[in-house]
């Protein structure tokens, strides 16, 4: 879509205001609203942001990080291509957005490029990549008292509890076909007031985009019915958690052919499969730092046997390995099958847990990393001998253990670029010294609005 595009289709479906959205290293979604009378300047020279935007926490703390002050300005820079309508609140619309610097070139912090970088890195090695987040959310109520409620006390799969959703949950499904959203499945979850929807898979950017589209809408549509919609992984701390499990398949250049999938080997998987799986296991440790980013990821990540994944593991339909070969759809395994990562939940960043993935699947492929045998079993179930056996590792308990593997990988600090790292560590870092000073509801509440 051109510029010209997007101011036309802006003005036909009346919005005065189009926001100018971004994923920040909290992993909270931020922005500008212009009018539609500036629009078309904004499009061509986009909108400015201090420099120390990216030195803010969830909490909007600003960390003190060297060259992200209160000198200097980076610029909003809209994806044309990402425009879309916002049915949930009046006259509004929005693009998704490049953080660039005040001449409008690469800012080396922006979670955008960096994504966009590593797709290419893929594309050099015939590789392009395609990917789908699977998210779970939790619909709350608040009391007169200020008390936050689930929704319902819906069972998983229940029919009862797809009925009870059933007004929110159509206006969901409208809003997101009316933004180009496809959407596959939906049921209850296991847990009180939670909902699983997912969209089809796109490639990596897309996916990305529409992760943040997705969450803007589903907390979006909620509000119109009174209700909130939570992404935080652990809302409640006697419930079933929020995961955002990122599905996602290896294809050649033109996205015909799918490079996971060969039926005569074993499992199915190529020999290029095997090597991306094992750089992701090897990276696993470190990679939670994005995917599983906040204090609150800990509580759905601390216990095995929780369907989250607590190890190192991976195995065909095991969901409790952290990498699971996805079945394929039956007489249509070539274009079907897909890894899923289950250690990621809805309070990441979308650009930087899809980057981080691709880095270390990257890096298993160079390097011709094997993953070791597959665990048809919990592994939990392993005794620390066998564990060690099979070269698996139980992943960081807490956001600090993750911290610290993530500093100490020196490919996924490679990944990330010197000062987009030291700026992140430098975020997540502060959080949790912050929520670790504080009591559990300080933590939980604060996670359930803002995620």
């Amino acid at each position: 879509m051109t510029r010209d595009e997007v101011v036309q289709k802006a003005r036909e479906n009346s919005a005065r205001f189009i926001r100018f959205l971004y994923c920040d290293n909290a992993g909270i979604i931020r922005g500008k609203a212009v009018h539609i009378d500036v629009l078309p300047d904004r499009l061509r020279n986009g909108v400015g942001l201090p420099i120390a935007i990216q030195a803010l926490n969830m909490l909007d703390q600003l960390q003190p990080i060297e060259n992200l002050g209160p000198v200097g300005e980076i610029r909003l820079m809209p994806d044309t291509s990402t425009f879309h309508l916002l049915p949930y609140v009046p006259h509004q619309a929005a693009l998704t957005c490049n953080l660039v610097d005040a001449e409008g070139g690469p800012w080396p912090l922006d979670p955008r490029s960096l994504l966009d970088y590593h797709i290419q890195r893929a594309a050099a090695r015939g590789i392009g990549v395609q990917a789908a987040f699977e998210n779970e959310f939790t619909l709350v109520t608040r009391t007169p008292e200020g008390q936050f409620l689930p929704f319902d006390q819906s069972l998983a799969y229940s029919s009862h509890g797809m009925t009870t959703a059933a007004g929110f949950v159509d206006d969901l499904a409208s809003t997101l076909e009316v933004q180009g959203l496809a959407v596959e499945h939906y049921h209850p979850e296991a847990g009180h007031g939670q909902q699983e929807l997912t969209i089809h898979h796109a490639d990596a950017m897309r996916a990305a985009d529409n992760q943040v589209v997705f969450r803007e809408t589903v907390r979006g549509t909620a509000a119109k019915h009174g209700l909130l919609a939570s992404f935080a992984p652990k809302p409640f701390p006697d419930q079933p958690s929020n995961g955002a499990h990122i599905h996602f398949s290896l294809w050649d250049a033109r996205f015909i052919t799918n490079r996971l999938y060969d039926p005569e080997a074993l499992y199915g998987l190529t020999p290029l499969a095997r090597c991306f799986i094992g750089g992701v296991l090897a990276h696993l440790p470190a990679l939670l730092a994005l995917t599983c980013p906040s204090y609150n990821s800990y509580r759905r990540l601390h216990q095995p046997r929780s369907w989250t994944s607590a190890f190192t593991a991976w195995g065909p339909d095991n969901r409790e390995a952290a990498l699971r070969v996805a079945s394929g759809l039956w007489g249509a395994d070539a274009r079907s099958v897909n890894l899923e990562l289950k250690p990621v939940d809805p309070s990441c960043n979308p650009y930087l847990a899809l980057a981080g993935l691709i880095a270390a699947g990257i890096d298993g492929v160079e390097r011709e990393i094997d993953p070791g045998e597959p665990v048809q079993t919990d592994p939990a179930l392993f005794s620390n001998e066998e564990l060690a056996a099979r070269g698996i590792k139980r992943l960081p308990t807490n956001q600090m253990e993750a911290i610290l593997a993530l500093r100490t990988d020196p490919v996924m600090m490679t990944a990330l670029g010197a000062e987009l790292a030291n700026a992140y560590l430098a975020v997540r870092t502060s959080e949790y010294a912050a929520f670790r000073r504080e009591t559990t509801g300080f933590e939980i509440q604060h996670h359930l609005l803002k995620f």
